[in-house]
């Protein structure tokens, strides 16, 4: 699963309708499942998925019909009643496509997606509109449909979904490709500094008794009281010495939490380096 992120304007539209063949590339070559998608698109289609932010369905089909319909057009498509199940609809199976609320009809597209049991499968913004239990339902029906093999290629503007359903993630700006590799990984988010943060511990005169060794931990005056932050490469030894400190003075480190940079730290400072450039 590929999660490609990017600011708005940045081409994932025109990349990702390249590759499902609505538009053809001015430049180079492109092939999905060893096709080219502008000169072979026809038979593309009936090997791959593509939920569009916005699906235009027959308002006044059932959600059955508008299955069976829609698995009319392939010539091995999945059993309907399978997919309106994976996709948590039975309960609407006889309900009018109109009826539908806007969760429903998120999840009634990646169905249509899914109906001619495709190889690859294109999600454009999936979840736009979901209340929070709805996205996690999605995100576990899609878990599911890779974990089975389906190939598929994302884009979001939520860190936390790539987070949660992205083997890869790839940055695009302008048109380019400008960092690659895993959720974990990317932009250096495993190797890089870490953040040791705990609230002032009652009875600390000064941050010298700590005695880090080398780390040079700071204040944070915040709302909800001072903050003791410590930024690190080692952050086991520092919590460590930190953890052994308070034991000796039988402290208990309030708050306490070690953080990298997230995966929106790393977009935002990716995009930003993009932007600032000429």
């Amino acid at each position: 699963m590929l999660a490609l992120l990017g600011p708005n304007g940045a081409g994932k539209t025109t990349t990702v309708e390249i590759l499902e063949g609505f538009l053809g590339p001015d430049a180079g070559e492109v092939r999905v499942l060893g096709l080219d998608p502008a000169k072979q698109r026809q038979v593309l289609l009936e090997r791959v998925g593509i939920v569009l932010q916005e699906c235009a369905v027959e308002q006044f089909l059932t959600v059955r019909e508008t299955f069976e319909r829609r698995a009319s057009y392939y010539p091995h498509p999945r059993d309907v009643p399978e997919i309106i199940r994976t996709v948590g609809l039975e309960e609407k199976t006889g309900a009018r496509v109109r009826t539908l609320s806007g969760g429903q009809q998120r999840r009634l597209d990646l169905g249509l997606g899914l109906v001619g049991d495709p190889e690859v499968l294109f999600l454009d913004e999936p979840t736009t509109g979901f209340d929070p239990s709805a996205r996690r339902e999605a995100w576990e029906v899609v878990h599911q449909l890779a974990s089975k093999g389906l190939t598929v290629l994302l884009t979001t503007h939520y860190m936390d979904e790539a987070q949660a359903l992205a083997d890869t993630v790839a940055v695009i700006a302008r048109g380019q490709i400008v960092a690659s590799g895993t959720p974990e990984s990317i932009g250096g988010r495993d190797s890089g500094e870490a953040t040791v943060r705990f609230a002032w511990p009652a009875g600390l005169e000064s941050l010298g008794e700590l005695s880090l060794d080398g780390a040079s931990p700071s204040v944070l005056e915040t709302t909800d009281g001072r903050l003791v932050e410590i930024k690190t490469q080692a952050p086991t030894g520092v919590l460590h010495r930190l953890t052994a400190w308070a034991v000796d003075r039988g402290l208990e480190l309030e708050r306490l939490e070690v953080t990298r940079p997230s995966l929106e730290d790393v977009y935002l400072s990716i995009t930003a380096d993009e932007a600032g450039t000429s």
